[in-house]
């Protein structure tokens, strides 16, 4: 048996409720920090990165699910829903710290939201994935059918772009471990958007069109000549 092999049986043994209540240690853990000076001089500051920080890289490994699934045989597909509402909950307890916390005039929220852009991308994507959290349910997944569920929760893709975009934007300068993340993004974009059906049947098409017009224009040089 591989390693791999093995760490899947392990993985199936493990309750998507422990994934939820191991969620809620990384933000206590922060706000322990911040209340004992461990977060530096600016600690809303700190606690609002780390846990806007962490939301995105749940919601990227989320992404890569079916990517580790397809190159590695590593299954984590059990695990995609439980991530996902992580991700949510995380980015949720971002703004919270940024509304509650760190900005605290409502005046002042909305003029951020329409002034600074990478508060107005960000605040798009938490938007965005307000109906993919509500609808992550069995409930919602018949209610909706397959088809319309899926088609909605193609919105993760944008939920993503917008969300490394914010982080990236966020500083006065791209940090390199933002470009990190966003490179990753953009590969598994990419890696998502090439598996998906209606792309590979347009490619189909449309290579065998470009090669009987270049054969076309071969031919029709070779007639002049």
């Amino acid at each position: 048996m591989t390693f791999v092999q093995t760490l899947n049986n392990t993985l199936r043994r493990v309750p998507n409720w422990l994934l939820y209540v191991v969620a809620f240690l990384a933000p206590a853990w922060f706000l322990y920090q911040g209340l004992t000076g461990g977060l530096g001089v600016d600690p809303v500051k700190a606690l609002e990165w780390k846990i806007g920080k962490l939301g995105l890289q749940v919601l990227i490994v989320t992404l890569a699910i079916t990517p580790l699934r397809n190159l590695f045989r590593l299954n984590l597909l059990k695990f995609r829903r439980a991530l996902g509402l992580i991700g949510f909950f995380y980015i949720f307890l971002h703004l919270l710290v940024w509304l509650v916390l760190d900005v605290q005039i409502l005046s002042q929220v909305w003029a951020d939201i329409l002034k600074r852009p990478y508060i107005t991308i960000g605040m798009g994507a938490f938007v965005l994935m307000i109906p993919l959290a509500i609808t992550s349910n069995n409930l919602s997944l018949r209610k909706l059918g397959p088809v319309r569920w899926r088609r909605l929760h193609k919105l993760t893709y944008a939920v993503l772009l917008l969300g490394g975009t914010h982080y990236l934007m966020v500083g006065k300068v791209w940090l390199p471990e933002a470009m990190l993340y966003m490179t990753v993004i953009i590969l598994l974009l990419a890696n998502r958007v090439k598996s998906m059906p209606a792309l590979k049947a347009w490619a189909a098409r449309a290579i065998p069109s470009r090669q009987s017009r270049v054969k076309g224009e071969t031919n029709g040089s070779s007639g002049q000549s």
